[in-house]
């Protein structure tokens, strides 16, 4: 529903005529405490506020409708604010400021573009709920069909191996799959094999006894002890040595570890979740990986999809992180332009949700509310492609055609940079075919140069 609060019949007539034309329930109040009225008793997903009212201000009434429900969007009208009124609009929360007279397209383009904003909120919301077992943000066919693996897999005993580029939420995988099995109540421990150094792996994996090796002063539980009744997720096990790969192979065959320096044998309830963002079978025929500890985790194979393959996800992850940090750091929530979701959706993410989840951190420290393009960081916006960036072609000296190529050399020239000449990841990022940039570089001239 579309409210329209004015003091002016000919508006509040004119734009009940142009909203209705669209489809759309229109209600209308003559001022700020009869709008606050009807939002109580019905609400509204979209309020159009004039700043001068009678009573209580279109400032004082735009406070009150986010304290009511910080999810409408509200875009403030008037003829007559000044600038510091805009600001002050902003810094509450109004998703847009209209001047009058009004504009038939501006306002059913600013009404489209709220309405989104509202559905993503809603999205992100639900996306955020506490009673989620998977913690995992996401609606594409990709991750929709991750969560049924998930369901199916989580309440059998079989091993699991997620694969899946770095940053793409491994671990959450390997939580979900803990929270929905029979083992949820049990502990849920983690190893960054990565992280631990290869003479201490052992160690931290079966523990140790006093005296074992120099430095050990007293006895120590390992990981697989820790797990008991529980799961124990295996990051990046590929980088696991191969002794202590051995030892984790016994260990999964038996059921029973033993710690460094003792010869006698403990018994361990535990389920492993192994994960790796390597190729495993590669890594088997170079020879860093058993082949035999590769049968034995592989029961069931879980892939995390890349960012750039699910797209549609990128804008409510965003608003989700943007509110997290926000929330955080102690600040209002920061609006964000559709501008800013349509260039992290062309962005390629060699570094996926994390590399977006750092992204939107330093957006809401660094970056103006509500956030825009030129907010965001080189690599996802070259400089070049702001609106009122120089480009170094002083007026008149060639032609439109000439400077248009000019421009279109200069963007692709930066966004390869950007994308550190990857074709595939370039055309992403682009929205153009592979093949169409490989012709373009080529008419263009463009090669990669030394750096």
């Amino acid at each position: 529903m579309i409210l329209i609060i004015d003091d002016e019949k000919n508006i509040r007539r004119t734009l009940t005529m142009v909203v209705e034309g669209e489809d759309f329930e229109v209600e209308s109040a003559a001022s700020g405490e009869e709008g606050l009225a009807r939002l109580e008793e019905s609400g509204a997903d979209v309020v159009f506020l004039d700043v001068l009212l009678p009573g209580l201000s279109g400032l004082e009434t735009l406070r009150r409708v986010k304290e009511l429900d910080p999810q409408i969007e509200v875009v403030m009208i008037s003829g007559h604010a000044s600038l510091a009124d805009a600001v002050e609009a902003t810094r509450l929360g109004a998703f847009d400021f209209l001047e009058k007279p009004l504009d038939r397209e501006r306002v059913l383009i600013t009404l489209r573009n709220a309405l989104s904003r509202r559905q993503l909120s809603a999205r992100v919301q639900a996306a955020s709920g506490g009673d989620d077992p998977f913690d995992m943000i996401g609606e594409t066919p990709a991750m929709r069909s991750l969560r049924r693996e998930i369901e199916k897999v989580a309440p059998s005993r079989g091993r699991v191996l997620i694969t899946g580029e770095s940053g793409t939420g491994k671990e959450l995988v390997a939580r979900a799959v803990h929270r929905l099995s029979p083992r949820a109540r049990g502990p849920f421990i983690k190893v960054n094999c990565a992280a631990i150094p290869s003479d201490l792996i052992e160690s931290e994996l079966f523990g140790h006894e006093r005296g074992s090796f120099s430095g050990a002063v007293g006895r120590k539980k390992g990981r697989f002890e820790l797990a008991d009744k529980g799961t124990l997720f295996l990051d990046e096990i590929a980088d696991m040595s191969l002794s202590a790969q051995a030892k984790v192979l016994r260990a999964l065959q038996t059921g029973e570890v033993y710690r460094v320096g003792s010869e006698q044998p403990l018994e361990v309830d535990v389920r492993v979740v192994a994960a790796t963002n390597k190729d495993l079978p590669s890594e088997i025929k170079a020879g860093r990986f058993r082949e035999d500890l590769y049968f034995r985790l592989n029961v069931v194979p879980l892939k995390t999809p890349p960012l750039r393959e699910r797209a549609e996800d990128i804008a409510v992850l965003a608003e989700s992180f943007i509110g997290h940090f926000c929330s955080e750091n102690g600040m209002r929530r920061k609006g964000c332009s559709p501008e800013v979701h349509e260039a992290l959706r062309r962005y390629a993410w060699p570094g996926n949700v994390r590399e977006l989840k750092n992204i939107c951190e330093r957006l809401v420290i660094m970056g103006a509310d509500p956030l825009t393009a030129a907010d965001l960081p080189e690599e996802i916006v070259p400089r070049a492609a702001l609106p009122g960036t120089p480009t170094g072609v002083a007026p008149g000296s060639v032609s439109l055609k000439d400077f248009k190529e000019i421009a279109e050399k200069g963007y692709i020239e930066a966004t390869m940079r950007a994308c550190a000449w990857n074709v595939t990841r370039a055309a992403t990022q682009l929205g153009i075919e592979r093949t169409n940039l490989h012709k373009k570089l080529k008419a263009l001239g463009i090669e990669r140069d030394e750096e």
